[in-house]
Order: C-alpha cells, then sequence, then structure tokens
C-alpha cells in the first residue's frame, strides 16, 4: 500500500507537546448565588458572594461586601445590608449600602434608605427616607477625634503634679 517504510511509533521519541491549556476557573466577581423565580425563602439570607434574587425572600438580607440584585420578577419583603444594591423587582424594607443604591425604572422601593450612591431611573418608585452619606467625611471625623485625644493626653500629662 501507500506507507512509508518508516514506523510510525519509536520508543525513545518524544510525544507532541499539548499546545491547549485548559482555562482554570478563578474566583471572578461575576459569580454569583442565584434565587430562582419559583423560590421562596423566609429567615436569614447571609453570604460573602453576590445574589440575584428573582423568586420571594421574607426576612432579612445580610451581604455586607458584595452586591444584591433584585431581579424583575423578584419580590423581596426584608431589611437588606449589602455592599451594592440592584432593585429591578419589588422590596419592602429598609436597605442600607455601604456603596451604592441604583433602582432602575420597572423597580418599587418602600422603605429608607442609607446609602453613600444613590441612582433612580425615570419610571421608579421610592417611598421613604433617603440619607446619602459622605464616605470622607466619615474618615475625616475618626482622624480629627484620634487626634484630639492625643493632645488631651499630652495636656494631662504636661499639668503639674502628674510625674
Amino acid at each position: 500500500m501507500l506507507q512509508s517504510p518508516e514506523s510510525k511509533y519509536s520508543p525513545n521519541a518524544v510525544p507532541p507537546t499539548n499546545s491547549y491549556t485548559p482555562v482554570k476557573p478563578a474566583a471572578s466577581p461575576m459569580d454569583q448565588a442565584n434565587i430562582g423565580r419559583s423560590l421562596v425563602i423566609k429567615g436569614d439570607v447571609t453570604g460573602t458572594e453576590a445574589l440575584f434574587i428573582d423568586g420571594r425572600v421574607e426576612g432579612t438580607i445580610s451581604f455586607p461586601d458584595s452586591r444584591v440584585t433584585i431581579g424583575r420578577n423578584g419580590t423581596v419583603a426584608a431589611n437588606i445590608v449589602a455592599q451594592e444594591v440592584v432593585i429591578m423587582g419589588k422590596v419592602q424594607g429598609n436597605v442600607e449600602c455601604a456603596d451604592r443604591l441604583d433602582v432602575r425604572s420597572e423597580g418599587v422601593l418602600a422603605g429608607d434608605v442609607i446609602t453613600h450612591r444613590i441612582s433612580i431611573e425615570e419610571g421608579a418608585i421610592l417611598k421613604g427616607g433617603v440619607e446619602v452619606r459622605n464616605p470622607e467625611k466619615k474618615d475625616q471625623k475618626k482622624q480629627e477625634s484620634a487626634q484630639s485625644k492625643q493632645e488631651s493626653s499630652k495636656a494631662m500629662a504636661a499639668t503639674p503634679g502628674n510625674g
């Protein structure tokens, strides 16, 4: 037939190297837990990854270092504490964000808000109080109080009879 006279297998031959390297899944900021449309959760929901809610949650939601997103079908009757909150569904409860609250055009929020930044699209509904805090002023107050404590302790040490 049309085969070469050389053997295709040689015991000393180096096998061809595979140039394909499988991609190792890394912990990316896109990792998130999902609560689907048909799920109903009653109680405390806590975690460290992002959370997407398209079902119903009653109780408390605490994700202080992550994002909580309430999808279009999501209904939440809970207080929410998170780094960032995005509302496209319905929320009844207070919301405390370390960074930002984003209420999209189809979102409804009935409750008080404490945040550093807020965005409310046209068509969104917000019923409640809003407190926007400035993170720089908070840090500045801490530094000023620490300086005043140091100065008062120096003054005490410098008074006569304290030695």
